[in-house]
């Protein structure tokens, strides 16, 4: 028999050819997901989009610093300043563009009528952004 048989003196060479069927199955998988999936890719929305020009961002105006302590001495960006000058350069940054935003920044224990006073002056001579700086309170149940 030439095909088989249970004789074992016949010395088998390993197989040198290469099953490429395997190969050509996974090809001709990708070849057809590539073909369904391609229109998909160059598929786009043609839009028209409009053109705008807008102005340029407004400048941040600046901020003034108002301190007032106890006693009620007043500080204008850490400098001392008197009643009489407070009064001149509100008067000064209100006619500024953009106008600058005043922070009062109070001792706790600052007189109200002090505070009533110079938010009065600040908006009679037409200062009207005006904000309070004060500190965060500490949580005290951590």
């Amino acid at each position: 028999m030439a095909f088989g048989g249970f004789n074992d003196n016949q010395n088998q060479a390993p197989m040198a050819d290469i099953n490429i069927t395997p190969m050509v199955d996974v090809m001709l998988v990708l070849l057809v997901i590539f073909i369904i999936t391609a229109p998909l890719f160059t598929h786009a929305i043609k839009v028209d989009l409009p053109s705008a020009q807008s102005a340029p961002a407004p400048e941040k105006p600046e901020t003034i610093s108002l301190s007032i302590d106890r006693s009620g001495k007043m500080f204008w960006n850490n400098d001392p300043v008197s009643e009489s000058e407070l009064a001149d350069r509100i008067v000064a940054s209100a006619q500024r563009q953009p106008q600058p935003e005043l922070q009062l920044r109070a001792d706790k224990d600052t007189r109200y009528e002090i505070l009533a006073q110079v938010m009065s002056l600040a908006q009679n001579n037409g200062l009207a952004k005006i904000g309070f700086v004060t500190v965060p309170a500490k949580d005290e149940g951590k």
